[in-house]
C-alpha cells in the first residue's frame, strides 16, 4: 500500500506527561507523532537510538507484546540510571553511529524500526558541569561521551581561526563569526579559554545583539563540533537500508536545519548528495525509502506550550521498500 505523505495523527493512548522521575531528565519530543510514524508491531524488534530519559522508550514498550524487543543505545552514561525493569529492554552504552556493529553483538542483523531524537536531553543541559549550558559556570567541556577526548576547551585552543569562522557560521549560524573567530586567536594568546565564564567574557566585545541568544547558538555550534553530531547522524543513516527489514520504519528528530536537510536527502535519495537525472533518460536513482511524511511533522500548540524546548523539533519518517 502507497503510505505516501500519510498523515500522522496523536494517538490520544500516548501522552507527554510523566511516566516517572525520568521525565526530569527529558521530556520527550513530538511522542505521539514519533510512536505513530513507526507504526509498531507488537511482536516487533526496534531501536531507540537515543534513549535519554526513555520516555519514546517507554511508549515503545507499551505497544510491544511478551515477544517484542527493543534495544536501546545512549553514549551518556548517566541515561542507564533510567532504564526500566523489563526483560524487553536491552541498555547499549554506545553512540548510535556504531549501530550496527552493537546489534551484532546482540545477535541481531535486521529490525522493525528506528528511532532517533537528536536532540540535548534537559539533564544535559541542566547538569551545570557538563558545561552544556551558558546560565552557569563550569568547565567548558560539552561531551556526550565522558569516554572521548576532545572537549569545547580543546576546540577554542586548537582550532585555527579559518576553522573556528567555519564551524561558528555553520553549526551555530552565527552573524559575525569571522570576527568572532578572530577575537578567540587574539584572546587565547592572553590567557587561555577553560571555563564558561573566561570564555563570555574574553569575547565579550564581540557579541552582537541578544547576549543570551548569541552564546547559545555559539554553544551550539561548539556542542556540535565537540560531538562530530553530523557526522554520527550519516553513519546512522547509511546503516539503515540494511539494517531495516522491508517495510521496517525510521523515525528521525532533528533540531537544526543542517541535520534536518540530512535526513531529508537521505530519505529522498537514499544518498547525501543530490543525484542528478541521468543524460540520456533524465530519471534519477530510485530511493529505497518510501516518504510517510511529505513535510517535516512539527510540534503542536500544546505541546510548544507545555515543552519550550521543542520549538526548533522537526520529524521525518521513512519506510525501507
Amino acid at each position: 500500500m502507497d503510505n505516501k505523505g500519510e498523515q500522522l495523527k496523536p494517538n490520544n493512548e500516548l501522552t507527554n506527561k510523566p511516566v516517572n522521575d525520568s521525565v526530569n531528565y527529558h521530556t520527550p519530543v513530538l511522542l505521539q507523532e514519533a510512536i505513530q510514524g513507526l507504526n509498531i508491531k507488537p511482536d516487533g524488534i526496534y531501536v531507540d537510538c537515543t534513549f535519554g530519559g526513555g520516555g519514546h522508550s517507554r511508549a515503545i514498550l507499551q505497544l510491544l507484546n511478551e515477544n517484542g524487543k527493543l534495544y536501546v543505545f545512549d553514549q551518556d552514561a548517566a541515561a542507564k540510571q533510567n532504564v526500566p525493569d523489563d526483560e524487553r529492554i536491552v541498555f547499549i552504552p554506545q553512540n548510535f553511529r556504531y549501530l550496527q556493529r552493537f546489534l551484532r553483538l546482540q545477535k541481531i542483523t535486521q529490525v522493525d524500526g528506528i528511532l532517533a531524537d537528536l536532540g540535548v536531553s534537559s539533564h544535559q543541559f541542566d547538569e551545570a558541569d557538563r558545561g552544556f549550558s551558558t546560565r552557569f559556570e563550569a568547565d567548558l567541556d560539552m561531551r556526550m561521551d565522558q569516554r572521548e577526548a576532545v572537549t569545547a576547551a580543546t576546540v577554542l585552543k586548537d582550532f585555527t581561526e579559518q576553522q573556528l569562522h567555519k564551524m561558528f557560521e555553520q553549526y551555530g549560524e552565527v552573524t559575525n563569526s569571522k570576527t568572532l573567530a578572530k577575537t578567540i586567536v587574539q584572546q587565547r594568546a592572553l590567557a587561555p579559554l577553560r571555563t564558561i565564564n573566561e570564555f563570555k567574557l574574553a569575547v565579550k566585545a564581540a557579541v552582537k545583539g541578544n547576549p543570551q541568544k548569541y552564546f547559545a547558538q555559539v554553544f551550539q555550534a561548539l556542542r556540535i563540533q565537540v560531538n562530530d553530531e553530523l557526522g554520527a547522524l550519516k553513519d546512522l543513516l547509511a546503516q539503515t537500508t540494511t539494517l531495516l527489514k522491508p517495510t521496517g520504519r525510521i523515525a528521525i528528530i532533528t533540531f537544526h536545519s543542517l541535520e534536518d536537510r540530512i535526513v531529508k536527502t537521505f530519505f529522498r535519495n537514499g544518498s547525501f548528495s543530490e543525484t542528478e537525472a541521468d543524460e540520456v533518460y533524465g530519471t534519477k536513482p530510485e530511493s529505497p525509502f518510501l516518504i510517510i511524511s511529505k513535510k517535516p511533522i512539527v510540534p503542536t500548540e500544546k505541546e510548544l506550550k507545555q515543552n519550550p524546548r521543542s520549538r526548533s523539533a522537526k520529524l521525518r519518517v521513512a519506510e525501507l521498500k
